[in-house]
């Protein structure tokens, strides 16, 4: 996520944190800002996780799995 969506994001959060009441677009454009961060770390997480590996006690290496369900 580019970093002038963070600093958006940022500065609602401190309008809200201020006292001031955002209108409805504002509102709209924070929650959309919101939901493609979550999207974003979610993103980057996975990516890293699938690039995990795990060494047991023999020094063996295995990659992560996905749950099923």
């Amino acid at each position: 996520m580019e970093q002038y969506k963070i600093d958006r994001i940022n500065a609602y959060a401190r309008r809200v944190k201020a006292g001031e009441v955002l209108t409805a677009e504002e509102l709209a454009d924070r929650d959309a800002l919101r939901k493609e961060y979550i999207a974003s770390v979610v993103g980057n997480l996975t990516t890293q996780l699938d690039h995990t590996w795990v060494v047991d006690e023999k020094g063996n290496k295995r990659k992560l799995h996905r749950k099923e369900g």
